[in-house]
């Protein structure tokens, strides 16, 4: 279950923490910002599909041949403890600390 699945089950633990204004506003932004940061790797990985296309293909291959264009790699994490979102503690005792 990810960040937001666990979020969203401690939302239905407490009810009056759901019902607050500005924890649904926490959960939308939350989800606004994981969606744009897909929407950024999505981005550049299209960006670099188009590249590495170009840079093998004729014509435009003589062209980045001439200025030293080379293939690029694709935005990947391949390291599971950086691909995890951070912890999101709306505990009392998180709020201390």
């Amino acid at each position: 279950m990810g960040v937001l699945g666990r979020l969203f089950a401690v939302s239905e633990g407490y009810p009056d923490l759901k019902a607050d204004q500005n924890f649904r506003e926490l959960q939308d932004e939350l989800v606004n910002t994981e969606d744009r940061i897909q929407a950024a790797r999505r981005f550049f990985n299209g960006n670099v599909r188009e590249l590495n296309t170009k840079v093998e293909s004729f014509p435009s291959n003589l062209i980045a041949n001439s200025f030293g264009f080379q293939k690029e790699e694709y935005f990947e994490i391949s390291d599971f403890a950086v691909r995890q979102a951070p912890k999101v503690d709306l505990s009392p005792e998180g709020a201390a600390e």
